[in-house]
């Protein structure tokens, strides 16, 4: 504890020397909301006993370099914005000799991985959670020599994340997306893949097919739509959920597809559902790959494995896992 004095006034006033936070915030995030919270969300965090440092992202990327270079000087790295800003931080972190608990205060337009921890959208209340909520050792997966958070995806609608607008994304939310894809509708392209993963009992198992869409994931929540991969969906697990979606042979067949996957029916006959701890893509051209609604590059092999509670993220009190 240090002592000050007022010389004004001539009192004795005491500051007390807090934990540090570093927080991490995209500014254009959702529809920029942060800019009239930031002090509220300070203040929970002041008034909980942080020294706070706030880092406002300037480009793609920033999350990453912040997280990498200042977090070993903090008790606790907090970050907000979409969960783009999350995966930035949660790969700065995987980086990283020294791995400490991450907060989110989520501020995009879906947020997806906030739902599957119940984090609530009230940016004010995520804070509170942050600061009173409790520990949560999380799977997080390795894509080749990058990270993800809650989701490896390719084919159809994939790229509608990174590919819309900030802006029109900030003014129409969620129906942006939605938008976004319908003009893909009438461009539906297949890839010809030829795909290893290890089932649940340890064997190895061969996929060759051509797909119009694949996602591996660790989330209840994808695209907005709660339990598209199933009802019993664990984030400490060490497994993903994987659906992979064969091509169509027209229209018709595709509605029905679409129909189903939006109903939750994993039984459909042109779609593979299954969970896996590690899992492997060839593909005979390179194929677009988005993580965690951000782009992944194009790839022709992809390997990825999940890393079973690799990182800490604090969660609200009474989260049922």
């Amino acid at each position: 504890m240090q002592m000050i004095y007022d010389m004004f006034e001539n009192k004795e006033v005491k500051i007390v020397q807090g934990k540090k936070m570093l927080f991490i915030y995209n500014p254009h995030a959702g529809k920029a909301g942060i800019r009239s919270n930031l002090l509220d969300i300070i203040d929970v965090f002041t008034k909980a006993g942080y020294l706070v440092t706030a880092y406002p992202t300037q480009q793609v990327g920033d999350a990453i370099d912040a997280t990498i270079e200042l977090s070993g000087d903090y008790d606790l790295v907090a970050c907000s914005g979409g969960d783009g800003t999350l995966d930035e931080v949660v790969t700065g972190m995987m980086k990283c000799e020294k791995r400490i608990p991450i907060g989110y205060v989520p501020a995009g337009s879906t947020n997806d991985f906030a739902k599957s921890l119940r984090i609530s959208s009230n940016m004010k209340k995520a804070a509170d959670s942050i600061v009173q909520g409790r520990a949560f050792p999380c799977d997080i997966g390795s894509f080749n020599d990058d990270t993800f958070v809650y989701i490896a995806a390719f084919g159809l609608f994939t790229d509608v994340s990174y590919a819309t607008d900030q802006q029109m994304k900030n003014v129409l939310g969620h129906m942006a997306y939605i938008l976004e894809g319908a003009k893909r509708l009438g461009n539906v392209k297949s890839y010809d893949m030829e795909i290893h993963y290890e089932d649940e009992d340890g064997l190895d198992i061969k996929i060759q097919d051509e797909f119009l869409f694949g996602m591996v994931t660790n989330s209840v929540s994808v695209g907005g739509f709660k339990r598209i991969t199933g009802k019993h969906v664990k984030l400490d697990d060490g497994v993903f959920e994987v659906i992979l979606i064969q091509k169509p042979k027209d229209l018709i067949e595709l509605n029905n597809i679409m129909v189903n996957l939006v109903a939750k029916n994993f039984d459909d006959q042109h779609m593979y559902c299954f969970k896996t701890k590690h899992i492997t893509f060839r593909s005979k051209e390179a194929v677009a790959w988005t993580l965690d609604g951000e782009y992944g590059g194009s790839h022709v092999d992809v390997e990825i494995e999940n890393e079973q509670k690799a990182l800490t993220i604090i969660v609200p009190q009474g989260k049922d896992d």
